[in-house]
């Protein structure tokens, strides 16, 4: 298993991150997602990773300490879930974090993607919607 952790202190009030993050759409789209599809609590998305293409169903979780909370249904994972969590960081904003755990099942991915090379993608991904956050505090 394989954990991509990001966070950042963001200077908004925890209610307009939260509202951010559950508009899932818009949310999603943040991490620069070729598509993003949302029907319920699924989301369907399609990325493209150096020269292979990953699409993913995912399915929203509840989790009592998250904001969102997501896990693959359908996918080249064996797992992956990915959460966001809020704290309150005093004046200086609130802490937002976002963990994704995965397990890259080997016989569908091969030689194209590697963890490494996922987990550098993810970061990616996790970072752009932060700087979305961070684009409703300015």
């Amino acid at each position: 298993m394989e954990t991509v952790t990001v966070s950042r202190t963001i200077s908004a009030p925890e209610s307009t991150l939260s509202d951010a993050i559950t508009d899932v759409e818009p949310f999603m789209r943040a991490a620069g997602f070729d598509e993003v599809v949302v029907e319920g609590d699924e989301i369907r998305i399609t990325n493209r990773v150096g020269i292979a293409e990953i699409q993913l169903t995912l399915g929203i979780i509840d989790l009592p300490d998250a904001v969102l909370a997501y896990e693959q249904c359908d996918g080249l994972f064996e797992s992956m879930r990915t959460v966001y969590r809020l704290e309150d960081a005093g004046e200086v904003g609130v802490r937002v974090e976002a963990e994704t755990n995965f397990a890259l099942d080997v016989a569908l991915v091969g030689e194209l993607l590697d963890a490494t090379v996922v987990s550098r993608q993810r970061r990616r991904e996790l970072d752009a919607q932060f700087d979305y956050l961070d684009s409703l505090a300015a």
